[in-house]
């Protein structure tokens, strides 16, 4: 009896076994299948590059296939659009067709596409740029373009004149950029106009029993601006609250303490009762202007700035902040603020612009009206989407122009698009060579990128791989002088 068990047990394990080989058998066919086909599919493709007619999931949501089929007609090939690589990943997407107007690119971070004959340009983002891995040897028809929007403490190299006339187009915070970033923080003239947050002046004289005339809230201390040696000057000749990590002597409620609140309205409620916000950059530059400035006048406080030397050319009026760079020493700005805190006729006139409604500086009304993408508005482009379609219509532009045998048009970069002087520190605050901190590592790092700048020695273009013989040395010059 326990034979025929033992045998039926045998019988079942090894029905058992056969129908997993079945199964996984069968799931090898069909996947060879599959493999086959895609191989099928590709097949008639060249240097075993990917597809580059992208499957539809790859497509950008604003994708207009008719415009494309019209499009294709003016192109050699069907499947022949230009491939711009990002080679420093900002969007991280390793293919995507999209459409900029009537034309159409590829875009990808894939750097396979760097030989491919596709390939026209490559695009950069600022603050991943490094001149020790560059898409060489550089072509001819190969533009380079850039995308930087942050404060040189990120990227020194790019604000010296060798590596910013590297770019053929470029889109930073500089009014004289290709693509201007300059009110990349502001949404639109809706929200300084906005009375929503405005605490009425009587309100803020009760409140100043319990507050300071000044706030600071700064989380990143010690930046290239050097705010934080100005501001604790500042600190001994008035009061100022100070809520962040840098000098902080204030704390906010914990549920506010993450710094990802710091567009909460609860935040702008605690910020909207003072009447000045101390709103220093990390940084001074022309045109780098952040929300420092934008949101106290969103909040109806009078700014305190420091920070671009051309910030008159963007205020909303020609009385709505004031300046520190007009005063001579943190005593005199201090002395300057305690009269108009004093005196609400001559303070009610830092706001009487926001009160009426009223933005008088044309410059400004008009970069908000022109500017090609938008701020938190899902019914415009974004900057990057902006900046892609920029190099691509501009490559379509010299792709029309060579169809006709006409030469194209060279687009370069100069050193007003991003212009940055070396970072200082306040002459009534020296470095003490005894206390290392982040403020002294700025001045150091500044003069080694300009070192770095010089030694990048190359030509800004090479002649075509197609036009030199098989086989022949040293396509493009190249070198880094050992300079520092």
């Amino acid at each position: 009896m326990v034979r025929i068990q033992r045998g039926k047990l045998l019988a079942f394990c090894l029905c058992v076994m056969a129908t997993v080989f079945l199964l996984i058998t069968l799931q090898v066919v069909v996947e060879l299948g599959k493999f086959e086909g895609k191989k099928f599919k590709n097949s008639h493709l060249k240097d075993g590059h990917a597809q580059m007619e992208a499957e539809p999931l790859h497509l950008h949501p604003f994708f207009n296939r008719e415009g494309l089929t019209l499009n294709r007609k003016k192109t050699l090939a069907a499947d022949s659009f230009p491939i711009m690589l990002w080679w420093s990943p900002l969007t991280g997407e390793t293919g995507r067709l999209s459409q900029c107007g009537a034309d159409a690119c590829f875009f990808t971070i894939n750097r396979t596409y760097l030989h491919h004959h596709r390939t026209k340009a490559f695009l950069f983002y600022g603050t991943d740029f490094s001149i020790d891995s560059l898409p060489l040897p550089r072509k001819a028809h190969h533009d380079w373009a850039l995308f930087h929007e942050e404060s040189p403490k990120n990227n020194y190299k790019l604000f010296h004149q060798p590596v910013i006339t590297l770019f053929n187009y470029t889109a930073t915070f500089s009014r004289h950029s290709h693509l201007p970033l300059t009110t990349q923080y502001l949404e639109g003239t809706e929200v300084l106009t906005s009375l929503r947050h405005l605490v009425p002046l009587r309100s803020k004289n009760h409140l100043r029993k319990s507050l300071a005339p000044l706030v600071y809230v700064q989380s990143d201390c010690d930046p290239p601006s050097d705010r934080d040696s100005y501001v604790r000057e500042l600190m001994t000749y008035i009061e100022v609250d100070s809520y962040g990590e840098c000098l902080r002597n204030k704390p906010l409620p914990p549920q506010l303490s993450n710094p990802a609140s710091m567009d909460a309205d609860g935040f702008f409620r605690i910020l909207a009762q003072y009447k000045f916000i101390l709103a220093f950059e990390n940084a001074v530059c022309d045109d780098y202007i952040t929300e420092k400035l934008w949101r106290p006048l969103k909040l109806g406080v009078v700014p305190v700035y420091y920070g671009s030397p051309s910030i008159a050319d963007w205020l909303p009026s020609n009385r709505s902040a004031i300046l520190v760079s007009e005063f001579s020493h943190p005593r005199e700005l201090a002395s300057y603020i305690r009269a108009l805190d004093r005196d609400d006729r001559r303070y009610q006139a830092y706001i009487e612009w926001k009160l009426k409604g009223e933005i008088s500086n044309q410059r400004l009304l008009t970069a908000l009206r022109e500017r090609k993408w938008g701020v938190q508005d899902v019914k415009q482009d974004n900057y990057i989407d902006a900046f892609e379609c920029m190099v691509c219509t501009k490559v379509w532009d010299n792709i029309r122009l060579q169809e006709k045998g006409l030469p194209p048009k060279r687009w370069q970069a100069d050193v007003t698009h991003l212009s940055c002087p070396e970072p200082t520190v306040f002459a009534f605050s020296p470095l003490v060579p005894r206390r290392r901190s982040l403020r002294e590592m700025w001045i150091p790092s500044f003069q080694q990128s300009k070192k770095e700048a010089r030694a990048l020695s190359f030509p800004v273009s090479c002649p075509d791989e197609s036009s030199q013989e098989e086989g022949s040395p040293g396509r493009c010059p190249y070198t880094l002088k050992q300079v520092f």
